[in-house]
């Protein structure tokens, strides 16, 4: 299986779903069959627990579907649980400053590249046997870290954020961010376009991959065009709310 690190850093369109409410046993599959590369599995907005979230990651594992994992936060805590129950890749809220990213990254890497507290022999190595220096090697190498780009600090920060060593891409909050610069929802004001264009150019000077979600294909088309490299096409509720809302509105006139 690749892992979320090979592919956000394979280049060219990656296309995924945010999931915040069907981690259903056949989730990983049905996402799997329609096309998809990865998917962005949350924790802060879902209200799923560590025992949901251990569960849905062997449902996409078993699907060969990538995930990258949103904590309910960035305290180790959260982080090391979602690392040790088999996250392979993390997105963190609200990162606000390189020293914040730079001690994300401390906190989530093994020895020597950090202090990530170490249990071998569980889920995130398959509970498989193993040297140990090989077992933290190869973490540190596949574990990806996304802070995400969605504060007025984070922008101001945002070259230094993603030249992080560590951080393998940036995620734009899109809605978090426009609210921090206080212009909420309004995607089109000339503050949230200059704070995304500091970011694309940030990640870009990098060398990272930028993501985000997008209401539909339409939007994400769009946001490619402009730099996202890792498409999320809106979420298991809205899709399926929107087909059952369009479907029911189709057959109303219908008859």
């Amino acid at each position: 299986m690749a892992s979320m690190k090979d592919v956000a850093t394979s280049g060219g369109l990656k296309v995924g779903t945010f999931v915040c409410e069907f981690a259903t046993p056949g989730i990983g599959y049905i996402l799997k069959n329609a096309g998809l590369d990865f998917v962005f599995l949350d924790m802060e907005h879902s209200g799923f627990d560590v025992s949901t979230m251990k569960s849905a990651l062997r449902y996409f594992e078993a699907a060969d579907l990538p995930c990258l994992v949103r904590p309910p936060g960035k305290d180790y805590y959260d982080m090391a649980r979602m690392l040790d129950i088999g996250a392979q890749g993390l997105c963190l809220p609200m990162v606000s400053s390189a020293d914040e990213a730079r001690s994300i990254v401390r906190q989530c890497k093994y020895v020597p590249d950090g202090e990530r507290g170490v249990a071998l022999g569980i889920m995130h190595d398959r509970f498989r046997p193993g040297a140990v220096n090989e077992k933290l090697a190869a973490a540190n190498r596949d574990t990806a870290i996304f802070p995400l780009i969605e504060t007025a600090a984070g922008i101001e920060e945002v070259a230094e954020i993603a030249a992080v060593e560590g951080v393998d891409g940036l995620w734009i909050g899109h809605f978090d961010l426009s609210c921090s610069l206080g212009v909420p929802g309004e995607f089109d004001h000339p503050k949230f376009k200059d704070a995304i264009a500091r970011t694309h150019a940030a990640a870009k000077s990098a060398g990272i991959p930028v993501g985000r979600i997008a209401a539909d294909a339409t939007e994400g088309a769009a946001l490619h065009r402009d730099g996202v490299d890792l498409v999320a096409i809106s979420g298991d509720v809205w899709m399926l709310q929107t087909a059952l809302r369009n479907a029911a509105t189709m057959l109303r006139q219908s008859v």
